[in-house]
């Protein structure tokens, strides 16, 4: 019961001013009405543009600034693929001579007996 009538409030509310008529009348013509409805109109749509060609402008700087990271990260991705690549071209070298097969598990056995060594002390 109570709903209902906040639901009559909030409609007798929302229809304020308004009569089977229209608007109420009033000592303004309704031709004086119309351009201050149109004047109150302009300024409404005034601030929503303003509104938005900063939200627009905001949304460009954002998109710029993602733009120049993702140049940068880009470039860095290139530059470590250059140096990986280096890399692997340099152990393909070692590989491909016995002598560097046996400096190679030479210095895997030494590493694997640090770490035993390590782990055993501690």
């Amino acid at each position: 019961m109570n709903s209902r009538r906040d639901y009559r409030g909030s409609r007798a509310a929302l229809f304020a001013g308004i009569e089977e008529g229209g608007i109420r009348a009033s000592h303004y013509s309704s031709h004086e009405i119309s351009e201050h409805d149109n004047d109150l109109a302009i300024e409404g749509l005034q601030d929503r543009v303003s509104i938005l060609k900063r939200l627009t402008g905001d949304i460009h700087e954002e998109v710029e600034s993602h733009n120049r990271l993702l140049d940068r990260m880009g470039n860095d991705m290139d530059s470590s693929r250059g140096v990986l690549s280096g890399t692997v071209d340099r152990f393909k070298m070692v590989f491909q001579t016995k002598s560097g097969r046996r400096t190679v598990t030479l210095v895997a056995s030494f590493v694997a007996l640090f770490l035993f060594i390590y782990f055993l002390t501690k």
